[in-house]
């Protein structure tokens, strides 16, 4: 009886497939401890984080400590590279001993052309930081610097090495649509309201709220 041979390339097509869906399913499934209305969650990052081109209460943090009730610290910088948050980040865990990390950069190094494998280490080094320190993390992902560019591959890697949640279309989106934006960068009052409106749909996913 002849047997019918499946082509190689057919056969790499098909396990390249399964590893992609099998990488996203980690993803989607990475769990976050449950938060208390007392918990702690510190919002840390750069501009996109501040609430750059908005009022202060406009801010994504402050958005969604609105919608979740709970207590969100604004600890972001305008311009701050994973290298610049790398060095703050013990002294901000030291001082809020947050429950939850929301990490949102990398912008700036995109906007710099700071090489790629740079930026994965640093936030690598800073997402270990927070997990040594007791705390959870929940990673933003932010987009390369082209038209219509979707978050770096580097943002789900990174999700995966850790086994934490990703939310990874946000910021790619919303820098993608004039309508949700302040300048070329940095978004307006309902850009940020969506950015909070994703995370929070995160949280929800991830187990973190009801």
């Amino acid at each position: 009886m002849k047997m019918n041979t499946i082509p190689a390339g057919l056969v790499t097509l098909v396990l390249s497939i399964v590893t992609t869906v099998l990488l996203l399913s980690s993803c989607s499934q990475a769990k976050l401890p449950v938060l208390q209305s007392e918990d702690v969650v510190v919002a840390f990052g750069d501009s996109l984080t501040v609430g750059y081109g908005v009022q202060k209460n406009q801010s994504y943090p402050s958005v969604l400590a609105k919608m979740t009730g709970l207590n969100i610290i604004n600890s972001g910088i305008s311009g701050e590279t994973t290298q610049q948050g790398l060095a703050r980040l013990s002294k901000v865990l030291v001082e809020y001993k947050p429950h939850l990390v929301i990490l949102l950069e990398g912008g700036n190094d995109v906007l710099q052309k700071v090489p790629e494998s740079q930026i994965k280490a640093n936030l690598a080094r800073m997402i270990s930081m927070i997990q040594n320190s007791g705390s959870a993390v929940l990673l933003v992902g932010v987009p390369e610097k082209k038209l219509f560019g979707s978050s770096l591959e580097l943002y789900s890697e990174l999700a995966n090495q850790f086994n934490i949640p990703l939310e990874e279309d946000i910021v790619a989106d919303l820098i993608k649509r004039p309508s949700m934006k302040s300048d070329y960068v940095h978004f307006n009052a309902q850009g940020y309201q969506a950015l909070a409106q994703a995370i929070h749909k995160q949280l929800k996913s991830s187990g973190a709220i009801h």
